[in-house]
């Protein structure tokens, strides 16, 4: 079995760069690479995808229990796949001063990750060795064993860094990825923009792959992921539920304006025995035929809020759908699309759904960033659950609705989105298995609709 994991010292270190040019190689090389990202970030394990051809898996160690984080991690790997995981902000960088939870230490420390430091050398000498020895001693259970340095203008600055890196840390130095415009990421609001929107994709992905190849120890990088065969005793929450909810079929957009999904939703759903149908609403005319319901994850709908809004066939089939009561679990962007409108912060105000008597709004600001804590109302029940938001929004309403959620953080406590007819939609993003109770509500309502309909 053989995995590691790239870690960098802070954000902005080029990290996924990097990643995504030693994923780039090993492919190459003939190796199945099997990507995972820590957290709950959706656009880099797009590029992973793009990389490896394989779904990347994101494990994240507040919204997930460390069982769960092994054996949804370990469940992926076959005997000769090569697994790389990607760290998240900093390596220490997690849910609170008090705990490392939510970090890439965490998380390396969980699954038995040896960690590879990214660090940016620009402007650095012996200062190097300061700063990779004071992440190798913060906490040595954190299994810093090897170092690459990033943005280096020269072999020589490199060589020089690696001897003072090496002299004061037990650690190896793997390589350096040499300056290059050419391989770097645009980004916007809430991040890098995803692969669908950069038109050169490809090439950069080949550049960084060639840049790997000539200056990372890539032979030593294979020895350090070389770890004993493990079996895990996981076992899916959602497998033995096949017979209730075999057949189901749950509509998913996926397109440039949706695409911010976990994959091991997918996994549970399709352990569950449901049939999930992909559309586009950018795209199709109609919903696709004969679903049982629809799950509307985040993306960028405001982005493509003229596409979505020119296509009045596909509006118009999801809001009678809706209004007729086909369930359905919209997340942020999803929550957006079911409104009235979405304006961007240049006024543009598009048409969107119109299932919500509410308006969505860009802001410059950010406006909720973090973990919550979710407290939703389901089945006739109080279901407890981890989430995390992220959006540069706000939805006003034109009249009251029922809240889907109490959210708590830190001490503070709000409600967030709307429950109306079968549609539950809120800022927050939940891993699936993060309780399993609030998912199996979902299609509990799916199948009494469906029942209802017979």
């Amino acid at each position: 079995m053989n995995y590691f994991m790239l870690a960098g010292a802070s954000s902005n270190v080029g990290k996924t760069t990097v990643t995504m040019g030693i994923m780039a190689a090993f492919k190459k090389r003939g190796l199945r690479v099997k990507p995972f990202k820590t957290g709950p970030d959706y656009i880099d394990p797009m590029f992973h995808r793009f990389v490896t051809g394989e779904p990347s898996i994101n494990l994240d160690t507040w919204m997930l229990d460390e069982e769960t984080i092994r054996g949804l991690f370990f469940r992926r790997l076959k005997e000769n796949d090569l697994g790389i995981a990607e760290g998240v902000m900093g390596l220490y960088d997690g849910h609170s001063l008090e705990s490392d939870v939510g970090s890439s230490a965490y998380l390396a420390k969980t699954i038995g990750a040896p960690v590879i430091l990214i660090i940016d050398g620009r402007g650095m000498a012996k200062s190097a060795a300061a700063l990779v020895k004071g992440y190798v001693d913060f906490d040595p259970k954190a299994n810093i064993v090897g170092v690459i340095i990033n943005r280096i203008s020269s072999e020589s600055h490199y060589l020089l860094l690696k001897e003072m890196i090496e002299a004061y840390n037990d650690v190896t130095c793997l390589g350096y990825f040499p300056n290059n415009p050419d391989i770097v990421m645009d980004s916007r609001h809430l991040g890098l923009v995803p692969v669908e929107e950069i038109a050169d994709f490809r090439e950069k992905v080949d550049k960084a792959g060639e840049l790997a190849e000539a200056y990372i120890d890539l032979d030593k990088l294979w020895e350090i992921s070389q770890h004993d065969q493990t079996v895990s005793a996981f076992t899916d929450p959602f497998s033995g539920l096949i017979d209730k909810y075999q057949g189901l079929r749950i509509g998913v957009p996926k397109d440039r304006a949706f695409n911010f999904y976990y994959e091991d939703n997918f996994m549970a759903l399709a352990n569950a025995g449901v049939e999930v149908v992909e559309f586009s609403p950018l795209n199709d005319a109609a919903l696709p035929e004969r679903l049982d319901g629809l799950y509307i994850g985040g993306g960028f709908p405001e982005i493509f809020g003229a596409e979505l809004a020119a296509n009045t066939a596909m509006i118009a089939d999801i809001k009678n759908k809706l209004e007729a009561g086909l369930p359905c679990y919209a997340e942020c962007g999803g929550l957006m699309y079911l409104t009235n409108s979405m304006t961007l912060n240049n006024g543009e105000t598009n048409q969107a759904v119109g299932f919500f008597a509410a308006d969505s709004q860009m802001t410059k600001r950010l406006q909720r960033f973090g973990y919550v804590n979710i407290a939703a109302y389901l089945g006739g029940k109080t279901i407890a659950v981890r989430g995390h938001e992220f959006h540069h929004s706000l939805v006003t309403t034109a009249e009251v609705l029922p809240t889907a959620y109490v959210i708590t953080k830190k001490g503070k406590t709000w409600t967030c989105g709307y429950r109306q007819k079968n549609v539950l939609a809120g800022y927050p993003h939940i891993h699936f298995y993060s309780n399993p109770m609030f998912l199996t509500s979902l299609l509990n309502a799916v199948l009494e609709h469906k029942a209802g309909q017979a």
